[in-house]
């Protein structure tokens, strides 16, 4: 059916955000957000789906965002959520069942470059907000997800640490950005991109002339990417809300 809507939410570490798409992925609908729970499990998580998408309209289906690795709808890593409930849980089965809907999941920054990348060469994505996040694409198909978040960066510094929200809390927006253009050489250093484009919620606190392959991007990417989870041959599970989805 070409007049399929699709509810399409982002799960950060700071805020939960949905939309609904159109068939183009375009949001027909003002973005829908709430404040994320300290403490948040995957049963306050449904909760808080529920709340935050009471406003829009009906959808057919749903694409997920999350902030970890994430494989066949299940959670591999949550690093801002802590408790022993987040291991291997199945999220996309629980919001397909939730919400009554075939449900697509994925870590957010993939689907921020779902929502960006031309398509040509080599293309990364760096997300700036609660965290670090990163994808990586050639010719348009999305590699297998890297945890960079995780990795050292600078000596006892992890991506996350080291450019996450608390750090620019922590040594300033002027430090912050300093790190922020060491980072943006060392993933060229890594991966010799053709195009390098950040988003997420901090990217407008960069400052400073960036290299001429390097993009900030809408952070409504994180939604509108959300329609590529559907497109045909795009290789994500689905749960249909009705029954288990596969393990």
């Amino acid at each position: 059916m070409s007049d399929l809507r699709t509810l399409a939410i982002d799960i950060g570490g700071t805020g939960l955000k949905a939309s609904v798409l159109d068939q183009n992925g375009a949001m027909i609908h003002d973005k829908a957000w709430r404040k994320t729970p300290t403490d948040l499990t995957p049963a306050s998580l449904l909760s808080e789906i529920s709340a935050l998408i009471a406003s829009l309209p009906d959808f057919d289906r749903v694409s997920v965002g999350f902030p970890g690795a994430v494989r066949r709808g299940h959670v591999l890593t949550a690093p801002h959520f802590e408790g022993p409930d987040w291991a291997n849980y199945n999220l996309a089965q629980g919001i397909a069942q939730t919400l009554h809907k075939p449900t697509r999941l994925a870590n957010d920054a993939d689907i921020q470059g779902l929502g960006v990348v031309s398509g040509k060469g080599i293309e990364a994505v760096l997300t700036l907000g609660t965290g670090a996040g990163t994808a990586f694409f050639q010719n348009g198909v999305l590699a297998p997800h890297m945890e960079f978040a995780h990795h050292a960066v600078h000596k006892k510094y992890t991506y996350n640490s080291y450019v996450g929200r608390d750090a620019l809390a922590d040594v300033g927006k002027k430090r912050w950005n300093r790190r922020v253009h060491k980072v943006i050489q060392i993933v060229n250093d890594l991966v010799h991109y053709d195009r390098l484009y950040i988003g997420g919620g901090n990217a407008s606190k960069i400052d400073g002339s960036l290299p001429d392959n390097v993009t900030i991007v809408d952070n409504a990417a994180g939604i509108t990417g959300g329609i590529a989870l559907w497109r045909d041959g795009a290789g994500f599970d689905d749960a249909d809300g009705l029954s288990p989805s596969p393990t």
